[in-house]
């Protein structure tokens, strides 16, 4: 099988590119030797007619970096990374007929979780012909305290209409040994895992132990975070969806401050760590007087603050519309000692209502500096709609991608890795890279400067 490779790309005009490092991508083989392959039912089946160039080869990968600076200008970059591209192999390593398949979803609702359940569920029944299909309930818990439900196609036909998870889901529960134990004593051989960053820490865990135990089951994990978070990957499922039904949100809270005298509307985003949610929605709406995001810290009083930026748009509009994530001000908001040490299930600190707070604040602000003059101030929160929402169109189609692209892997014998689109193109990608990797919005490049031009607000670099 393919493992780390490096490839240097042949000069053309006098110009020659870095050369290309494969990141390694693990398989069953490497720690279960000797395995029998099968010929991929794909050959069979009457919608496919696989021809030249139709299944993947190991040469086939993606580079994670596809511009460059062909000046000399700055010093030679080191090797560019690549990764395996997704899609079916010619050979598989599990027999169809005798293979067992568990399904989980962990951590919070997402749009379009139903759906990538349903096309994993679809795709193992109707690609590659396995009928041992199981869900396991609420998160990984659901292994050691829950029966596992038998899910087939006709059962799930209409869950992409749905939302939240037909599973279940659960943060926390997470014990390595009772896992392991469980897959191992129901005889699954492939796992997929849908959840965030904390889910995926888990997956790799679950992978060390079933390679340490040397068990022939495959392991993949599908990235679910709403916020889109996860690193490397273009962008996480549900993502899109969130950022349409935030622009209801954003409407309502535009047509409840221009109703009103000196009207402001404050939305709260999800975004505990990044604000690309809150980002795009504000670049969607063009209703937006300013974005507050975890990234880019900002203050309230004095010169070149909020009240004063808020100050010069109501005396200009008479009304304004603030957008902020979750994760945005935390710092800034006064806590308990008990406060500053409360987790939740996955271990995450516990976040305090920034919109709340901001609302308490801008009150204060006001009575203060305005007494006696008329404010509103209308908080919504849309954080529960937009999670428990299906998918839209095209977050559909995404799922269906990304549940195909691990099913092939899986079916070609690599573990410990994720699906998703690079670049625009899908691939592997090593589990512990993605669990660790982050995608913070980059607030020195052109979108933010995007953003800054669209709502005209300050830096909130005091001088």
């Amino acid at each position: 099988m393919a493992a780390e490779d490096d490839y240097t790309a042949a000069p053309e005009g006098g110009i020659t590119i870095s050369p290309v490092k494969v990141q390694k991508l693990p398989h069953l083989t490497h720690h279960v030797p000797n395995l029998k392959t099968f010929p991929n039912p794909l050959d069979r089946n009457q919608y496919y007619h696989p021809s030249d160039g139709f299944y993947i080869s190991p040469s086939d990968v993606i580079l994670r970096q596809i511009t460059y600076d062909l000046s000399g200008t700055f010093p030679t970059p080191p090797p560019h990374l690549a990764y395996h591209r997704a899609g079916p192999r010619k050979q598989i390593f599990f027999d169809p007929s005798i293979t067992s398949v568990a399904i989980v979803t962990c951590g919070g609702l997402c749009p379009g979780l139903n759906t990538v359940i349903r096309e994993l569920v679809v795709g193992l029944w109707e690609l590659y012909g396995i009928r041992q299909i199981y869900g396991i309930i609420a998160g990984y818990r659901g292994f050691y305290s829950f029966e596992p439900m038998a899910l087939n196609p006709k059962l799930v036909e209409d869950w992409h209409k749905r939302g939240g998870s037909v599973l279940e889901t659960s943060r926390g529960g997470f014990d390595l040994e009772k896992i392991v134990n469980a897959i191992r004593d129901r005889e699954f051989n492939q796992v997929y895992v849908i959840g965030g960053d904390g889910t995926m820490r888990g997956a790799v865990e679950i992978f060390n132990e079933i390679r340490r135990r040397k068990l022939n089951v495959s392991i993949a994990g599908i990235p679910k975070t709403v916020d889109n978070d996860v690193g490397i990957i273009d962008r996480s499922f549900g993502f899109q969806t969130a950022v349409e039904m935030a622009q209801q949100a954003i409407s309502a809270a535009h047509v409840e401050a221009e109703s009103a005298v000196n009207g402001i509307g404050l939305v709260k985003l999800m975004g505990r760590s990044t604000g690309h949610i809150a980002l795009y929605a504000t670049l969607s709406s063009r209703d937006v007087d300013c974005c507050l995001i975890p990234e880019n810290e900002f203050y309230l009083g004095g010169k070149g603050g909020l009240f004063e930026f808020l100050e010069n748009r109501l005396e200009r509009n008479g009304h304004a519309v603030l957008v902020v994530a979750e994760g945005a001000g935390q710092d800034m908001i006064p806590r308990t000692d008990a406060q500053k040490k409360e987790t939740d299930e996955s271990g995450n600190p516990v976040f305090l209502d920034v919109g709340r707070w901001l609302k308490s604040e801008l009150k204060s602000w006001w009575d203060k500096d305005h007494p006696g003059e008329l404010v509103t101030i209308k908080y919504i929160d849309p954080t529960y709609m937009i999670r428990a929402v299906p998918a839209n169109a095209t977050d559909n189609l995404y799922c269906t991608l990304l549940a195909h692209s691990a099913i092939h892997g899986v079916m070609a014998g690599y573990t410990g890795f994720v699906s998703g689109p690079i670049n625009g193109n899908y691939g592997y990608i090593p589990l512990a890279e993605v669990a660790e990797a982050k995608n913070p919005v980059n607030t020195m490049n052109h979108k933010w400067a995007w953003v800054r031009s669209v709502t005209n607000q300050p830096d909130f670099v005091k001088r």
